[in-house]
Formats: C-alpha cells, sequence, structure tokens
C-alpha cells in the first residue's frame, strides 16, 4: 500500500498573500470544504434515504411524511449552505479589505520614497548645473588669461623680432 504526503506551501505575509487569522496558512486556492456544507449534504441524504425507503411502500402515509420530510431538509440545507455563503463572503470583504489597507500603506511608503527621491535627485542636479556654470566660468577666464598671455607673447616676439632687424642693419 503506498502512502501518499501532502506538501503544503506556506506564503510570506505580503499584500498579495496576507495572513489572515481565521486562514493562518492556505496552501492553495482551493478552500476545505466546511462542516456546514457536510451537515447539509447528510441532511440532504437523510431526506433522500426517506424518500427512498418509503416509495416501495406505496403508502400515503409514508410517502406524505417522507415528502415533507425531504422539502424540510431540502430549506434545512438551503439554509445551510445560504450562511455559509454570507459567511464566505464576509471573510472575502475582510481580506480585500486587509488587502486594501496593505497597499495602501504600501503606496503610502513608496509616495514617501519618491518624495524622497525626487527631492534628492533636484538638489543633484542643482548642484550639478551650479558646478557646470562655474567650471564653465573659470574655463572662459582661463581661455581669456590664455589669449591675453597669447598675445602678450605675441607682441613679446614681435618686440623681440625689431630689436633684431634694428642690430643687424
Amino acid at each position: 500500500m503506498a502512502s501518499t504526503s501532502t506538501v503544503s506551501i506556506a506564503f510570506p505575509a505580503s499584500p498579495a498573500h496576507p495572513v489572515h487569522p481565521a486562514h493562518p496558512i492556505r496552501a492553495g486556492r482551493r478552500r476545505q470544504r466546511s462542516v456546514r456544507v457536510t451537515v447539509a449534504v447528510f441532511v440532504l441524504g437523510v431526506a433522500t434515504a426517506a424518500v427512498l425507503l418509503a416509495l416501495p411502500t406505496q403508502s400515503p402515509v409514508w410517502l406524505s411524511v417522507a415528502a415533507l420530510l425531504a422539502v424540510a431538509c431540502g430549506w434545512v440545507s438551503a439554509r445551510i449552505v445560504y450562511s455559509e455563503l454570507l459567511q464566505s463572503r464576509r471573510e472575502a470583504a475582510a481580506d480585500r479589505a486587509a488587502q486594501a489597507q496593505a497597499y495602501r500603506s504600501m503606496f503610502t511608503e513608496r509616495a514617501s520614497e519618491h518624495a524622497e527621491f525626487t527631492t534628492s535627485m533636484t538638489d543633484r542636479l542643482v548642484r550639478r548645473d551650479r558646478e557646470n556654470e562655474e567650471l564653465t566660468g573659470r574655463v572662459r577666464e582661463l581661455e581669456e588669461a590664455l589669449v591675453i598671455r597669447h598675445a602678450e607673447e605675441v607682441d613679446e616676439l614681435a618686440s623681440w623680432g625689431e630689436g633684431l632687424s634694428v642690430q643687424h642693419a
């Protein structure tokens, strides 16, 4: 006889998989059948058995009792399943509310991080632009100084050249 084992996967608490007190860890999307649904199926089974036992008797009394029992069991089962459905919807709504709250807080956190990042990057861009302006101004000063220096050297060479041509004459 082969033994079977089931493996359950535990998801960490996150907005996608919030941990709810009623359902600490779910291995998958399928929910376990509740006791209420099992009781409703059992009640319908009792009604079915009563009708099946009354049919061979062909007795109007037993058929009437079985019919009334079947109708009553049907309503009881319907009410049990309806209450299970309401509870399931309430739990789903609570899960959605918890998930919405988690996303809301995550969005708030991301928005503050984004604002902080935007401020940081804006400051960096302002500093970079200021440094670029300072460096551009410094380059202009150095270019002007270089032009002046070059002009002075040309004048000096020209005056030196004039002095040589006067001495050779």
